[in-house]
């Protein structure tokens, strides 16, 4: 059978690292099987669903690379909402309640108070067709719940947490439809998984109890439920959960110069036996992805493990990648000088400048003014005028080492560090070279 997952975001916020590590895992899990990866906008809630919200989520799946397969909107599939709903009210697996939200909290308190879970007591179901009118008459609608089979235990073998068993009994039973008539998550996802084929549902942990009432949904509309897994969740360095994490999105990244590759990379391994590596080719990653790799501890999310793979993928990154990013003038040769040296692209734009000037070097010596007066007077230009010019330096001054090579990348760029002066000095040229080194000769 063909795997297709589905990435399943409301559109009432923008997309935090959490909602991304769901999306690329259900993405690379398609990839490995040669699947299909759908996105679903979960869009039923319309107060709170904004468009610019949809854009957002389409934006920032393509800047990470994690194209869809296909699109869906739940607002556009309220009339197979409403067919199986009424197939479940014909059997009898959803029902009308009428009690408040606050008499429901006050039900809990009082099954908490006894020791009891809190769970709701199906008083509904024990109501008269008469009373069910009388509540119809003082105007009130009733909200709607699917109604599990208490004779049947759930059961599923977990594609991460292994088997798992749940006693209907121990649950409530589920609201579906508000007295709005608006819907809530649970049955127009289970619908929605059926129609579009899904095989594979890989989710967080959150939602372990929210599968098990979704089985019996499937099996209440005679379709096979698909294959679950659900992994642990994110939490931060500090190894708790954090509110950070929830406001960590592409955008963030973006601002930090943070590459979708580095982002991809950590989010592919964490909470798995494998190590994070700053795999930059998509096709490895997808290959090696396994979901008996992942563990059942919490997943922390380190930025400073981000940044260091960021930096490591950012060595990595060929010219055509980068190019439009990269400051006017600035080639292939630049790009491979000083890649190296960098932590995020944008810190191009800071060697650059070193490469076209103006540059500040620090105060000299007389007697390193001598010696780069010496520099100016021997430089020659070559394949490797660096290496001639070192050459020819440590042959008429003696000197070596940091002496010999400190002062005139000094003088050459300002700086005590930086790219190889072998691929830096060609890109400086011979005119402005000469100029940098005459400019400290005795006058």
């Amino acid at each position: 059978m063909a795997v297709t997952t589905r990435f399943a975001p409301s559109p009432t916020g923008r997309l935090h690292v959490g909602n991304l590590r769901t999306a690329l895992h259900n993405w690379m899990l398609a990839r490995k099987a040669g699947g299909t990866f759908l996105l679903r906008i979960d869009d039923t809630d319309a107060a709170r669903s904004e468009e610019r919200f949809v854009d957002a989520i389409r934006a920032d799946l393509a800047w990470l690379g994690l194209e869809p397969d296909g699109e869906e909107r739940q607002s556009a599939r309220l009339a197979h909402y409403e067919a199986a709903f009424e197939r479940l009210k014909a059997s009898g697996r959803v029902y009308p309640a009428y009690e408040t939200a606050q008499e429901l909290d006050l039900k809990r308190k009082v099954a908490l108070g006894r020791g009891l879970p809190p769970i709701y007591d199906r008083a509904a179901l024990s109501m008269s067709e008469a009373e069910r009118a009388a509540k119809e008459a003082e105007g009130v609608a009733p909200h709607w719940r699917f109604k599990l089979d208490h004779d049947t235990p759930i059961e599923w073998l977990d594609g991460i947490r292994g088997p798992q068993h749940f006693d209907p009994a121990q649950l409530s039973d589920p609201v579906v439809r508000r007295a709005d008539g608006s819907w809530l998550y649970m049955m127009p996802s289970a619908v929605d998984d059926i129609e579009m084929g899904v095989t594979d549902v890989l989710r967080g942990e959150d939602h372990v109890s929210n599968t098990a009432v979704q089985i019996q949904m499937f099996t209440a509309l005679d379709a096979q439920p698909p294959r679950f897994a659900h992994e642990a969740l994110l939490v931060g360095s500090e190894g708790k959960l954090s509110k950070r994490l929830g406001s960590l999105g592409c955008d963030a990244f973006r601002e930090t110069g943070i590459e979708p590759e580095a982002i991809v990379a950590l989010l592919a391994r964490i909470g798995t036996s494998q190590p994070v590596e700053p795999i930059a080719d998509r096709a490895a990653l997808v290959e090696s992805f396994d979901l008996g790799h992942f563990g059942r501890a919490p997943a922390r999310f380190d930025e400073t493990e981000l940044a260091r793979i960021n930096t490591a993928i950012v060595h990595q990154l060929p010219f055509d990648h980068v190019a439009r990013r990269l400051p006017e003038g600035m080639g292939a040769a630049a790009w491979e000088s000083i890649r190296p040296n960098l932590e995020r692209v944008g810190d191009a734009a800071d060697w650059w400048n070193v490469v076209t000037g103006p540059i500040v070097t620090p105060e000299f010596d007389a007697e390193t003014l001598a010696f780069l007066a010496e520099a100016a007077r021997v430089l020659t230009w070559s394949d490797d005028p660096w290496g001639g010019l070192t050459g020819a330096l440590k042959e008429s001054t003696g000197r070596k080492g940091k002496a010999l090579f400190l002062p005139l990348r000094q003088a050459l760029t300002g700086r005590d560090h930086g790219p190889d002066m072998h691929t830096l000095l060609p890109l400086i040229g011979e005119d402005e070279a000469r100029a940098r080194l005459s400019r400290h000769a005795p006058a």
